[in-house]
């Protein structure tokens, strides 16, 4: 003798809720996901043959503080790795150094070979734009930094 309909029922196909389950475990591979591909910019060196200092000191400021300013052999001269003629050098450099409340430091990298007259231009152009902390990488300080890396 069968049984009809047995006692058990059967519930419809589709619930109201989202399953939230599993979210905060997908939220955290996507985190992670994110975090290994990221690739974070570095300022390209320069190929240029750094000046000698008997007595250097390293810059004890924040990276995000410090504008490195590259002058090559043939006086070319890049910021953020981008060139600029020295024409471009104040209005560039004047409101970075007025948005950092001058905190701003320029870090002049320039090759041993530069003639004096590119500096001095250089230098000129910084005090145009207003800028009062300068300093200038020598091999000792590119010694130094390589060291604590």
């Amino acid at each position: 003798m069968a049984i009809k309909g047995g006692g058990f029922s059967r519930k419809s196909g589709a619930s109201d809720e989202i399953p939230s389950s599993s979210l905060a475990d997908i939220a955290f591979l996507l985190l992670i996901f994110f975090m290994v591909t990221t690739v974070f910019r570095t300022d390209s060196e320069q190929d240029i043959q750094w000046p000698e200092a008997e007595a250097t000191e390293k810059i004890d400021e924040k990276k995000k503080n410090i504008l490195n300013i590259w002058v090559t052999q043939n006086g070319s001269i890049y910021m953020n790795d981008q060139p600029y003629t020295m024409a471009d050098v104040a209005p560039v450099v004047g409101p970075l150094y007025a948005q950092s409340d001058r905190r701003l430091v320029i870090s002049v990298r320039g090759d041993r070979e530069v003639p004096y007259r590119i500096m001095n231009q250089l230098q000129e152009e910084l005090v145009n734009a207003g800028v009062v902390r300068v300093v200038f990488a020598t091999e000792l300080e590119q010694r130094m930094t390589r060291a604590r890396r």
